[in-house]
């Protein structure tokens, strides 16, 4: 089983995301993804991410957004980090903005890994001590320290 720090790169995780609304954010949160070359086509990676959102928002509430999606646009399960201090309108389920933002990449093909990684980062992130310790982490190494502790 994968661990969520094994698919979280210290070059993926933004700590102070610029973009305002969801989808700027959610393009920023896909750079260093597609930088890196595991998202190996933006635009159908975009489309499939949109669908996803189109379907149901990923916005869970209590401060959390994870946007998702598999496609062929991707090579292996990847996973990007951002905070929104400002807050981030993903119509989660409690109105409230998302501070704390999970984008999930994975290849189409990879459907059970898919849904483990999302269960996983949705598990950890119900615990209250972890929200706290991601709003005040002051580097990626922080971030990974703090999942690498809650996982």
């Amino acid at each position: 089983m994968t661990r969520v720090t094994e698919l979280l790169s210290q070059e993926a995780i933004l700590l102070h995301l610029e973009a305002k609304e969801k989808i700027a954010v959610i393009h920023e949160l896909a750079r260093p993804l597609v930088k890196n070359g595991i998202v190996t086509n933006e635009k159908e990676f975009f489309a499939a991410i949109l669908r996803r959102e189109n379907l149901e928002s990923t916005g869970i509430g209590l401060g959390i957004a994870i946007p998702h999606a598999r496609t062929k646009a991707v090579k292996e399960t990847a996973l990007a980090f951002g905070r929104a201090d400002h807050g981030v309108d993903f119509s989660s389920l409690d109105g409230k903005p998302s501070h704390l933002i999970f984008l999930i990449a994975a290849p189409e093909d990879k459907k059970t890994e898919y849904i483990m990684t999302l269960a996983r980062v949705s598990k950890l992130l119900r615990k209250d001590e972890v929200k706290a310790a991601l709003t005040k982490a002051e580097t990626p190494k922080d971030v990974l320290n703090v999942l690498a502790q809650y996982e």
